[in-house]
């Protein structure tokens, strides 16, 4: 049981929770890729991300926000928008999301608490999946762009024994004179 009524107040508050995180996004120097994406841009993705959130909460849509953030990822790896940067970006969002919730809240039964804290622990699972999603879509525009720049075992150490290309297991890497 999520709390419907702080899920209501965050889709109602959408407009500014947005306008607050494009200014914030725009500021943060850890999004300074980002604050070459025009305001209107950044503010319709937020958007949508909260209005995902919101689908997501009320009807479980997993599918249709996966590849969503994949195409989000893709799309910011073509604007050049560093992988760090997008990352940190949605932490933003999700950490104002739960800012704002945490402001909203009235913990006046145990079952409200308990609505509360299961909202807090979705929020931080869609967003997390989120970063995995865009991070996959982005690898797959950065691996492209790899591939057309690099044979494909450019750059792999091969462990002492094993084929040529063979990537070490991580944690293993090779180390001359050793088998």
């Amino acid at each position: 049981m999520i709390s419907t009524r702080l899920v209501r107040l965050i889709e109602q508050h959408s407009d500014e929770l947005s306008y607050d995180l494009v200014a914030k996004l725009h500021r943060a120097p850890r999004t300074h890729s980002l604050q070459k994406i025009p305001a209107a841009d950044l503010q319709r993705r937020i958007l949508e991300t909260l209005h995902d959130f919101h689908s997501w909460l009320l009807r479980n849509d997993a599918h249709h926000s996966q590849e969503r953030y994949r195409d989000l990822g893709r799309h910011h790896a073509a604007q050049d928008v560093s992988l760090p940067d997008l990352c940190w970006a949605i932490v933003l969002i999700k950490e104002h999301v739960w800012d704002f919730a945490s402001q909203q809240v009235f913990h006046t039964t145990p079952l409200e608490i308990h609505a509360e804290l299961e909202l807090i622990r979705l929020l931080d699972l869609f967003f997390d999946d989120m970063i995995f999603h865009v991070a996959e879509g982005y690898e797959q525009v950065r691996g492209k762009h790899a591939a057309g720049n690099h044979s494909d075992n450019a750059g792999m150490t091969a462990l002492p024994g094993s084929p040529k290309g063979v990537r070490p297991a991580r944690g293993k890497e090779a180390v001359p004179g050793q088998r």
